[in-house]
């Protein structure tokens, strides 16, 4: 008992009133009679304080009270006070100020008396909170990451940003689509312009609205919202489809997605020229290359520009690979350059297996889609321009809800599917065909995989058969397909098989020859992988030298045509001739 003495001596020593002092013992745990002993008063007079004081119903908050009140009287009287004792001074009162607040509070008071800012924030008109606004510690967190997650060659896009027009020709998958969603997006945040993007469909230019959304969510766990997205600067983003006409009237910065594959290129073009007129507004085109026949191949190649003017006027643009692989200002003031997966693997990005892809694909393949060489389709059955009409918008299809349980509610579907060979990929469509004789078919679905057993690909099959209702199923027999063939046939016994040779390919190619070239076709414009498939179709002869075939480079293990030859097998079902009264039939059962 002596130590603890001690210690409450240093406390409790200034404190001059025998009654609050006896209280204050009280409350740090003494006894009546130590504390009686320690005072030199009587017992009963501590017991009498002790009652009418009601020490016993003293809360925490009193209690704590007291003992701050009781250290502060004590370092007030203390001379000679060191910086640690001030210090500590103007802690108890700030605690005392709040013990205070307390009391008020439980004496009946409202929030405002715990936190007085409470009050400040309430008054005045109450403003609405601003949507989609941050502020300056995470803009500057945003476009930190921003560049932490670029390759290097998305250093040489971001580095040509002040460019009023930037044009990339580029391999598939390297990022381009991400990389840019983020750019503009920093962009509008940054400087407060708008931003318009531009794609071969809608539902493709809505993929730049997906990154966007994850890239703040995964930095900064916030929430982007609206379409068109308007920041909390009045920055709008916009994300359109090639129909012009939604798109007049807009102005900003604007980005054209895949414009090598878009039907209409030239008027579209015109009318993004106009959003962007200004000279505060940047346009940035970048695409895979599809055909020299496209419209905006002259762009790329510089002819455009020569175009009306006098010859002594015209230039002459290299348009190489070497000349544009670091990026280029090219005479008709326009940035330039080429990206190809083996650019993109030096600089930096490590997605892809190269010696995989070289398997997957044949050798023109592999030019066309990741080293960016143009294709010349004048042997091509398909040629692009036969295909470009039927590359729409399937937004504007009433009757098809792609994320709803059943996506064409119970109108009948066609599948077809083209199984996968030792390195190839497997190609999978679902087609909705016309009510009426002579009517469109469309691609409401098409799927790649790779790396699937036969059991897995009839799974796939399976699993569409639960969401559609599906009316008929073809499929190719050939290798693997026959194992895929039989497990399809125990849950679709209806199944249709082909067996390949040089007149059922030629049968099936006539079949879609025949669709496509009377504009009965419709597959969404984003989707250029169905119009690569068809466009690597070709007409050949047969080893023999006797019949002709139609060839996609199957035999050299590409994967390339899959799509192509999936379509088909869904076309064949209806007759070569279509549908007619001899072949269409209604039975009346009475």
């Amino acid at each position: 008992m002596s130590g603890s003495i001690c210690v409450m001596n240093a406390i409790a020593q200034p404190t001059t009133d025998p009654r609050r002092h006896a209280k204050f013992l009280y409350w740090t745990g003494w006894r009546i009679t130590d504390i009686a002993d320690y005072l030199g008063e009587k017992e009963k007079t501590l017991h009498s304080w002790k009652t009418r004081d009601e020490w016993d119903r003293a809360n925490n908050v009193e209690r704590i009270g007291g003992a701050l009140e009781a250290r502060l009287v004590q370092l007030i009287l203390k001379d000679g006070k060191t910086g640690g004792d001030f210090k500590e001074i103007d802690l108890l009162h700030r605690q005392l100020e709040r013990q205070a607040r307390i009391q008020r509070y439980q004496d009946g008071g409202t929030e405002t008396d715990l936190n007085p800012n409470i009050a400040k924030r309430n008054e005045g008109p109450k403003k609405a909170p601003k949507r989609n606004e941050l502020d300056e510690g995470q803009i500057e967190t945003l476009v930190e990451a921003f560049r932490d997650s670029c390759f290097d060659y998305q250093l040489d896009w971001h580095r040509a940003g002040n460019m009023r027009t930037r044009m990339i020709l580029k391999s598939r998958q390297i990022g381009a689509t991400f990389y840019f969603a983020r750019e503009a997006l920093i962009d509008a945040i940054t400087t407060g312009r708008n931003q318009i993007f531009l794609s071969a469909s809608k539902a493709q230019a809505h993929q730049f609205k997906t990154y966007m959304q994850s890239f703040l969510n995964e930095v900064l766990g916030v929430k982007l919202s609206g379409d068109p997205i308007v920041l909390w600067n009045n920055a709008e983003l916009h994300f359109l489809g090639t129909n012009y006409r939604t798109a007049q009237g807009r102005s900003g910065n604007f980005y054209f997605d895949e414009f090598f594959w878009v039907h209409g290129f030239a008027e579209i073009n015109k009318v993004a020229s106009g959003m962007a007129l200004h000279k505060k507004w940047r346009k940035t085109y970048f695409s895979t290359p599809s055909s020299m026949a496209h419209p905006a191949y002259n762009y790329w190649t510089g002819e455009r520009f020569n175009k009306g003017k006098p010859t002594a006027q015209h230039i002459q643009l290299d348009v190489s690979h070497e000349a544009l692989q670091q990026g280029r200002y090219c005479e008709d003031r326009i940035w330039r350059q080429i990206v190809t997966i083996l650019d993109a693997e030096a600089r930096g990005c490590d997605l892809f297996d190269l010696d995989e892809l070289r398997e997957e694909y044949d050798a023109a393949a592999f030019q066309n889609l990741l080293m960016c060489q143009f294709v010349d389709d004048g042997q091509s059955i398909f040629p692009l321009s036969m295909l470009q009409p039927c590359m729409v918008e399937s937004w504007d299809w009433p009757d098809y809800s792609p994320f709803a349980m059943r996506p064409f509610g119970e109108r009948p579907v066609w599948v077809g599917y083209d199984p996968a060979e030792s390195g190839d990929s497997a190609g999978l469509v679902v087609v909705g065909p016309p009510l009426v004789a002579g009517g469109k078919f469309r691609v409401l679905e098409r799927h790649q995989f790779r790396g699937m057993d036969f059991a897995a690909q009839a799974e796939t099959i399976r699993q569409v058969t639960r969401r559609y209702n599906v009316a008929y199923i073809g499929i190719d027999t050939t290798g693997i397909g026959s194992a895929v063939a039989q497990l399809v046939r125990q849950f679709f016994p209806a199944l249709k098989t082909f067996s390949y040779n040089p007149e059922v390919k030629t049968r099936l190619v006539m079949k879609a020859w025949d669709v496509i070239s009377k504009g009965r076709l419709e597959f969404d414009a984003g989707w250029i992988d169905i119009a690569q498939s068809l466009m690597a179709i070709r007409k050949t002869i047969t080893p023999g030298g006797r019949q002709f075939t139609y060839v996609a480079g199957r035999n050299d293990s590409t994967g390339h045509a899959d799509l192509a030859w999936a379509l088909f097998h869904a076309l064949h079902n209806e007759p070569l001739e279509g549908r007619t009264a001899a072949n269409t039939g209604i039975m009346e059962i009475y």
